[in-house]
């Protein structure tokens, strides 16, 4: 219990920095950089705890990863606001688990049993079929704008998931396969903070106003470090499995603050569709999980 209580916490930070980081304003690059700020304060103090040691190739690990991260948050919230977060959120959700897991399968051999075959397809079909009904609009009102704003998010999804994923493989699979080293969260936070920055500094091609918004998005940032703590946490409570699955419940929180607290107007048809589709998302995401302890 105490493990499920604790694996709430990253549900919750999670799922809620797209929808707090849109309510809180700013374009994407200046979301991004405010965030990245947050997270070198979080990693700082992270550091001073627990004195890691790091030695260069975890360090170099770290400023790459966090580079690609960087790569995926700034094209989240250009999502968000092309696509609204009630949509963008679990969209973005959706395919970071479909590509995460076929690469985990195709080039990594993460499923070695049949039981896995089975419950790891289905997975992906119910994660397609999710995909499918939350990008959906009411037909009725439909505007050649709206169906280009949805293209334009699409696109921004796919970036999005490009950084995250290759992020992800980083850290998981290619850290230990080509350079032996074990990645700890904890341990590379600080390298990986600094990639963040750098990364985002980068894509807004050296040119952030360091508006008053730039710095309301640092709490964000010690959202996204407490989350990281916290499933940590969980993980050596209940397992990893029911950690990671708590944590994609966050798209409940990014889809329910979209439509409530940033006044994302959906029809009856359109809110019947984003419904669906997040259900999708999170039965898919719990058979991922239940993939991952067979």
């Amino acid at each position: 219990m105490e493990g499920i209580l604790l694996a709430l916490i990253p549900m919750v930070s999670w799922g809620s920095i797209i929808f707090v980081s849109s309510k809180i304003g700013g374009n994407a690059n200046q979301q991004t950089f405010g965030m990245t700020l947050g997270a070198f304060v979080f990693a700082l103090v992270v550091f001073a705890v627990r004195q890691p040691k790091l030695d260069l190739t975890t360090i170099l690990i770290g400023l790459v990863g966090g580079g690609l991260w960087s790569i995926g948050q700034n094209e989240q919230f250009k999502a968000a606001k092309f696509m609204g977060v009630s949509v963008a959120g679990p969209l973005s959700s959706g395919a970071q688990l479909v590509i995460g897991s076929l690469i985990g399968v195709l080039a990594f051999g993460e499923w070695s049993k049949p039981v896995q075959y089975l419950l790891g397809s289905i997975a992906i079909i119910v994660l397609v079929i999710g995909f499918y009904f939350s990008s959906r609009k009411d037909p009725n009102t439909e505007s050649v704008s709206g169906q280009q704003h949805l293209g334009k998010g699409l696109r921004s999804i796919a970036y999005s998931t490009f950084g995250y994923v290759l992020y992800a493989t980083l850290f998981n699979n290619l850290s230990d396969l080509i350079f032996h080293v074990k990645i700890d969260t904890l341990t590379v936070i600080l390298p990986m903070s600094v990639g963040m920055m750098i990364g985002a500094w980068i894509i807004a091609g050296g040119k952030i106003k360091l508006e008053p918004v730039v710095f309301k998005n640092i709490p964000v940032g010690l959202m996204w470090g407490l989350g990281n703590v916290f499933m940590l946490l969980a993980a050596a409570k209940a397992g990893l499995a029911i950690a990671f699955s708590f944590s994609q419940l966050g798209i409940i929180i990014s889809t329910i603050g979209g439509i409530l607290f940033l006044g994302e107007k959906k029809t009856k048809l359109e809110l019947r569709y984003v419904v669906i589709g997040t259900a999708l998302f999170i039965i898919g995401a719990i058979l991922l999980a239940i993939v991952k302890i067979q």
